[in-house]
């Protein structure tokens, strides 16, 4: 029996997440909407964010707090830091980090035709399938939600785009 050697998600080098012997880059348009979209995900951010949000978002992923906010988003971060930061496996970075690693170990999966992917047009979610079980969905852990310490962006307007993970 041959074993499959999986390998590392790239994009680009700008920024890196390791866990084990798997070591993800992503350049940065990728990493920022993977960012976006985990945070959108748990329910932190209720819509698209603009530039400066942004930044403070993968600020604090990346570095795991926000020192010196440019936006609302890092000033509402500073704010509620005591309900954000906790033990470790229950923190708001620890599951942005985690859900941006797990998007791109699902989509190396699909490169390496591990697993199907199908767009749900419904709720503009993806699925995804094993091959050798078609038709059989993967059921993913649903993250924790931290809708009760939410931002909730109040603009909309040019810029404002992402995908889903």
């Amino acid at each position: 029996m041959q074993r499959t050697r999986r390998g590392n998600y790239e994009s680009g080098q700008d920024f890196v997440l390791e866990y084990g012997p798997l070591r993800f880059t992503f350049n940065e348009l990728d990493f920022t909407e993977r960012c976006e979209q985990a945070a959108i995900r748990l329910a932190f951010i209720g819509g698209q964010l603009g530039e400066g949000e942004r930044e403070d978002l993968v600020n604090l992923t990346v570095n795991g707090s926000v020192s010196e906010p440019i936006s609302p988003l890092g000033r509402h971060v500073n704010d509620c830091w005591p309900e954000l930061v906790g033990p470790a496996s229950r923190s708001l970075v620890h599951w942005l980090r985690r859900l941006i690693f797990r998007s791109a170990w699902l989509d190396q999966r699909v490169r390496e035709g591990e697993l199907d992917v199908s767009f749900e047009e419904s709720d503009g979610s993806f699925t995804y399938i094993s091959p050798e079980r078609p038709g059989e969905a993967i059921e993913l852990a649903s993250p924790p939600s931290w809708r009760r310490v939410a931002y909730l962006p109040t603009h909309s307007g040019p810029g404002h785009s992402g995908s889903s993970i």
